[in-house]
């Protein structure tokens, strides 16, 4: 399993409100904007903004980040070496796969990898 990228979570009431400003600090288009579950979610630069409602929101806020993977295939072998627990998937999500991980130490990621 490799990295791709790494994506620093942001929680919004507004994507409409938030982009703007994200897309002059970042100089970057949103590159990716789509609904999921009760909120909406949009990808610019390096961050992946997650938009809705406290109450919708209030499952998703315990994820620290998004790591973007090559293969999720990988992931069993990353917490048999290192321990962890797999919170929620493999999933399949309207951008590919995802899987929700607590790390040792408490560290929550998100781990997607694309579709093709």
């Amino acid at each position: 399993m490799k990295v791709l990228r790494t994506l620093a979570r942001l929680y919004v009431d507004d994507l409409d409100r938030a982009l703007p400003s994200l897309r002059e600090l970042t100089g970057e288009d949103v590159r990716m904007r789509f609904p999921y579950a009760d909120v909406e979610l949009a990808g610019i630069g390096g961050f992946l903004v997650v938009a809705g409602t406290e109450e919708a929101l209030a499952p998703f806020r315990n994820v620290q980040s998004t790591i973007l993977v090559d293969n999720l295939d990988g992931l069993c072998d990353l917490l048999d070496a290192h321990g962890g627990e797999i919170l929620s998937g493999p999933n399949q999500v309207p951008t590919g796969r995802n899987a929700t991980v607590q790390h040792p130490g408490g560290i929550v990621f998100e781990y997607v990898e694309h579709a093709a």
